[in-house]
């Protein structure tokens, strides 16, 4: 099987793909985005991701023998769990649970971990609207996921999945040093 080329920096958002990735027991080569130094503009880069974003994925085994480029992480999980048959129920009601839960990953928790991320450490002046605006909703965010694992054994029902493997780099990576937010967390 061919390696599949992984394009992402070792962010919490590139880690996704990669536990997916590890999960899975795929074949793949990380190949290193510099964003600070702009590499995601770069014309290659903008062929496989369009959105100038990272992660994206090519695979030369893709569907019909076929190459396939992806971006976006919810998508490049998708499909990897379509390729494998992992992490994602067979079962329509369980597949939708599933979803539904990667879904509020990328919606949700990515986006506004990250913005709170970024306006409590990298913001180059402080704002305390925005400090407090992401903050609270990712407080809040924790809180969603916090009650949902303490009535489910995984975030997407009652198997590991995409919907847990999305989630977990962002949540753990991006919690407020010492906060106990995310008390029920499988490891």
């Amino acid at each position: 099987m061919a390696e599949i080329q992984v394009y992402s920096p070792p962010t919490p958002n590139g880690h996704k793909v990669h536990v997916m990735l590890e999960e899975c027991g795929l074949p793949y080569r990380a190949i290193p985005v510099d964003i600070g130094k702009g590499q995601q503009f770069e014309p290659e880069f903008l062929r496989t991701s369009p959105n100038n974003k990272i992660p994206a994925i090519v695979d030369p085994d893709g569907p019909g023998g076929e190459p396939i480029s992806l971006f976006e992480s919810g998508a490049i999980l998708v499909y990897l769990a379509a390729k494998t048959g992992r992490f994602l129920p067979k079962g329509e009601r369980e597949k939708y649970e599933v979803l539904q839960w990667l879904m509020f990953q990328m919606g949700g928790v990515g986006p506004m971990l990250g913005q709170a991320h970024h306006f409590r450490i990298y913001a180059p002046e402080k704002v305390e609207y925005a400090i407090a605006r992401y903050s609270n909703e990712a407080k809040r965010l924790y809180g969603v996921i916090d009650r949902r694992l303490s009535e489910s054994p995984w975030l997407g029902g009652a198997e590991y999945s995409i919907a847990d493997i999305a989630t977990f780099p962002l949540a753990a990576q991006l919690a407020e040093p010492g906060a106990s937010c995310w008390t029920t967390i499988r490891t």
